[in-house]
């Protein structure tokens, strides 16, 4: 008999936990390093976001070992007993600040001795602790160029500062130049002789002021390590030895020389060193700061004098030897011959041998020469000159009612050398033309000399808006003395700047026969640094050197600061024009007028110039011509182009120019900015504003004064386009009278408050510029304050 028992119905069953849910850390245990295998065909997504998830890992550990590689080839030539020591240049900021302190306050934490260790100059750090040795360069304080040629080639750069007296103007130009041209990392120390007598409480205090200070110039900078404290000391010489130096953009591609000593004998410098940087070839030519360019005559190994390693002496060998057939030549500019192109009318002779022509008359044009229409233009002009020129009658056919100019697009003017007499006059399709061409019929009274003279003062007195000034920055007033048409005879008139055509080659300079032009600078660029990288007898980075370099003068051998030799690309040292993008500095009051002369710092290159500023298209384009408006002054918070002459500059580099004080050593910072183009082509075109007064209007027709004071100047400059400040334009239909005044017609009515502008352009070219020297003495040259430029007025 089988039991009968009723079912449960009190038993609970809970839900089953979903494993979707899980935690990463229980999946990844469950796991136990297993990787499923996701079918394609099943789910194509799971196997797509599988195979990023690998790609991404994949690339991460690229990343890695790329970096990690990159350090350790960027420290190698660093590290052993006989690699290359670590560049430091040790700059005080502070007048009590001293750079042999500092430097002896590093050695200390190495426990060596620092009694050998100079106020100026070279001294050498051996680190054992940390495998590596560094090379210390100890600029005085207020040698402003020193300093600037210790960091062009440092690896790292310590400022001194002082817990007891700020930073002062000098200290500060120097910050500003040097994040202009481009620091290696910077390391910021306060001086131990100052800070010793500060308290715990005081010193956190003076050094976040200073870490302010500093985090100005040097965003990145992170802390001010006082070097009265021992665990400060030692970290600073940790960040030295044990880091990894940034690297300056100017310097990519390019090798370098810290000179640890130097002879000179028979025109020939050896300087010893340690080949930084990029492969040194003895093919390419070497700039030194101060004395130019000059050619390697060959490159000898010059290891140290007793070898670490088997402690015996090696021999030196030569590495390198210059290649005459390849070697770069010392020409930069072309010898121009004045007499190559000289165009002659034919002699006699030549004409005899021509023969005479057949029937004795010229022969016909072929069919379809001839040109429809014959355009009169005064005599002597040349075809490019002629194409400045418009018919009057085809001006007159676009000037109808609504008094639109059809041509005001594409058309421009060039000033006729002749009275245009020849030219045929403008028909009067307008009405209110023709009425006042009837009414022209009555004889124009001139005012007495007393009455013109007076009115003419009022006139010339009168006080400007400052709005006014900056939108019409080129209004000239006309002399009086000097006609017109000689004082401005090398200007023109065009109807479009923007769009009118401008040939880049015509009424050249002198100094431009003696420029070199790139057919494509780009390219050339490209070319230029991909051979360097693959040209055949270079020396190493690392390696101890000797160079020989020739025709160098003697004084090199005893510069004041650092000697510093700086390899030069292909090419490099011939000269063209060069353009900079450049933004006035905002503490710099003075004014800063074109062609004043300044110190351009380039690169490795100091040279003095005479700049041109001209305005800078947006986006850095050329626009229909190529041609840009010359801006007289260098203003604030504008972005302008300098034009100068110069040798070639390969790379984005930076550029700052300087103006020349009573003291040497502390210029002022005009302008900072960065190296644009070598652009030859570039028309940089100065514009005047002739202004006029409209003495009587009768609606679209006024008559103008005080542009001109003869009817000649008004006959010359007659096919010259007018326009007034509220945005009428206009042309000249007549003279009146002898005191030079006008009758001109507008495509609109004028307003008697109006003045009437004419705009006239003319090419200008920036001076020949010369490498900059310092003097031994440390004097101001004689060209270093000059006068201001004379004035726009008394300018050709």
């Amino acid at each position: 008999m089988v039991e009968h028992h009723h079912r449960s119905t009190l038993k609970q069953q809970n839900k089953s936990f979903k494993s979707k849910h899980a935690s990463k850390s229980s999946l990844k245990e469950a796991a136990k390093g297993r990787i499923s295998r996701v079918s394609t065909k099943s789910s194509p997504a799971a196997h797509t976001a599988a195979q990023s998830k690998l790609n991404r890992r994949n690339n991460a550990k690229q990343n890695q070992t790329k970096k990690r590689n990159a350090l350790v080839s960027a420290t190698r030539i660093f590290n052993g007993v006989d690699g290359a020591p670590r560049i430091v240049a040790v700059i005080p900021l502070s007048p009590d600040a001293n750079p042999r302190s500092a430097v002896c306050a590093l050695a200390e934490s190495l426990d060596v001795s620092p009694d050998d260790c100079p106020e100026s100059g070279l001294w050498r750090l051996r680190a054992d602790r940390f495998k590596t040795s560094m090379q210390f360069i100890n600029v005085p304080y207020k040698n402003m160029y020193a300093a600037l040629d210790a960091c062009k080639a440092a690896d790292y750069v310590v400022f001194v500062l002082s817990a007891a007296v700020e930073v002062e103007a000098w200290g500060d130009s120097l910050l500003r130049i040097l994040q202009a041209q481009g620091m290696p990392d910077v390391i910021t120390v306060v001086s131990a002789d100052t800070s010793a007598a500060l308290d715990a409480r005081a010193r956190t205090g003076v050094l976040k002021s200073l870490l302010s200070f500093i985090q100005y110039f040097v965003p990145g900078q992170a802390k001010v390590f006082d070097l009265h404290a021992g665990a400060d000391r030692l970290n600073a010489v940790r960040a030295i030895a044990e880091g990894k130096p940034g690297e300056v953009r100017w310097r990519e591609g390019r090798a370098w020389v810290l000179g640890e000593s130097a002879e000179w004998a028979d025109g020939v410098l050896s300087v010893t060193g340690v080949v930084r940087g990029a492969l040194l070839s003895a093919n390419r030519l070497v700039h030194i700061p101060n004395y130019g360019d000059f050619q390697i005559s060959k490159i000898v190994s010059a290891p140290l004098p007793r070898h670490a390693r088997t402690g015996m002496d090696v021999e030196p060998i030569v590495l390198a030897e210059a290649d005459p057939a390849d070697a770069d030549s010392l020409v930069s500019s072309n010898d121009p011959d004045d007499l190559a192109n000289e165009q002659t009318w034919p002699t006699e002779e030549e004409m005899r041998e021509a023969g005479p022509v057949a029937g004795g008359e010229l022969p016909d044009a072929a069919t379809g020469t001839t040109p429809k229409t014959v355009r009169r233009i005064p005599k002597g002009m040349s075809e490019y000159q002629a194409a400045w020129i418009i018919d009057e009658e085809e001006e007159g056919h676009g000037d109808g009612e609504d008094g639109e100019d059809e041509d005001a697009g594409g058309s421009e003017y060039e000033m006729a050398p002749e009275e245009p007499e020849e030219m045929v006059d403008m028909p009067m399709e307008d009405d209110d033309m023709a009425t006042d061409s009837r009414r022209s019929v009555v004889a124009f009274q001139d005012l007495d000399v007393e009455e013109e003279e007076r009115q003419l003062a009022s006139w010339r007195n009168r006080e400007r808006e400052e709005e006014e000034d900056l939108a019409f920055p080129d209004e000239l007033d006309t002399p009086k003395e000097v006609s017109a048409r000689a004082r401005f005879q090398r200007y023109r008139g065009m109807r479009s700047f923007r769009t009118s055509p401008w040939d880049a080659y015509e009424n050249l300079p002198r100094d431009y026969a003696r420029i070199f032009q790139f057919e494509d600078f780009k390219r050339t660029e490209r070319g230029v640094r991909r051979r360097a990288e693959q040209e055949l007898g270079t020396v190493a980075p690392g390696v101890r050197v000797t160079l020989h370099l020739q025709g160098v003068p003697q004084e090199a051998a005893s510069a004041r600061g650092p000697l510093v030799l700086f390899a030069l690309l292909q090419h490099e040292h011939k000269k063209t024009v060069l353009n900079f993008t450049v933004q006035r500095n905002t503490e710099y009051d003075g004014s800063v007028r074109s062609k004043d002369p300044l110190i351009l710092c380039v690169g490795p290159r100091r040279m003095r110039v005479n700049p041109i500023y001209s305005q800078h298209t947006r986006g850095g384009g050329k626009g229909t011509n190529n041609a840009h408006k010359f801006e007289r002054f260098l203003r604030h918070t504008v972005t302008s182009v300098a034009t100068t002459y110069g040798p070639v500059v390969f790379g984005k580099q930076p550029c700052v120019l300087l103006r020349e004080t009573s003291d040497p050593q502390a210029p002022h910072v005009v302008a900072m900015g960065t190296f644009m183009n070598p652009d030859t082509t570039r028309v940089i075109a100065k514009r005047l504003i002739l202004t006029g007064h409209p003495f009587k209007v009768h609606k679209k027709t006024a008559t103008v004064r005080y542009m001109f004071f003869n009817s000649d100047d008004v006959h010359y400059f007659k096919p010259i386009q007018l326009h007034t400040k509220l945005g009428r334009t206009g042309h000249i239909r007549e003279s009146l009278g002898t005191h030079g005044y006008l009758k001109a017609h507008f495509d609109g009515p004028v307003n008697q408050m109006d003045t009437v502008c004419m705009s006239l352009y003319k090419r200008v070219f920036p001076k020949w510029a010369e490498l900059w020297k310092e003097s031994a003495d440390g004097a101001v040259s004689q060209n270093a304050i000059t006068a201001p430029a004379a004035p726009d007025a008394m300018e050709e």
